[in-house]
């Protein structure tokens, strides 16, 4: 890791982290320490980052992306630990770029599974990503309902 990737990094999660609203500029917003508990690392490892004195180790990394809203393949490449052609995006989609073996989408739950989601908890998941995805077309238009009014 040279200076220039750690300045990098560091100004790109700089504006990350404001973009979420933690107030890590003045010295009593308690931005880093939010973020810290938050993310549920050591205040001294946000204090490092943000001085450009280290990289985060992995697993820090990994907590921020997920505190931010960051994948963490972005974060990844971002620091410099992994390029874009060590770490590929899937082929998943509509995208001709990004499609599975067989050319179709992965099913919420594929989805679920391939994020780790525990198994008590994919059924919530597939119903709430499931309220993102387009609405099929329906083979058949319902009639419309007629009402009598008397």
């Amino acid at each position: 890791m040279t200076v220039s990737e750690l300045e990098q990094f560091t100004a790109w999660i700089e504006d990350v982290i404001r973009r979420r609203g933690y107030d890590i500029d003045s010295p009593r917003g308690g931005g880093k320490s939010r973020l810290a508990d938050e993310a549920g690392v050591h205040r001294a490892a946000i204090t490092r980052l943000l001085q450009r004195q280290s990289m985060p180790d992995l697993e820090t990394m990994r907590r921020l992306a997920h505190v931010l809203g960051v994948p963490v393949r972005e974060m990844l490449i971002r620091s410099g630990r992994l390029t874009e052609d060590e770490l590929p995006l899937p082929p998943v989609g509509d995208d001709p770029d990004r499609q599975d073996a067989g050319g179709e989408r992965i099913t919420l739950e594929e989805a679920a599974a391939a994020l780790g989601v525990p198994a008590e908890q994919r059924e919530m998941f597939m119903r709430v990503a499931g309220q993102f995805l387009p609405a099929e077309p329906e083979d058949q238009e319902l009639p419309a309902r007629r009402t009598r009014r008397g």
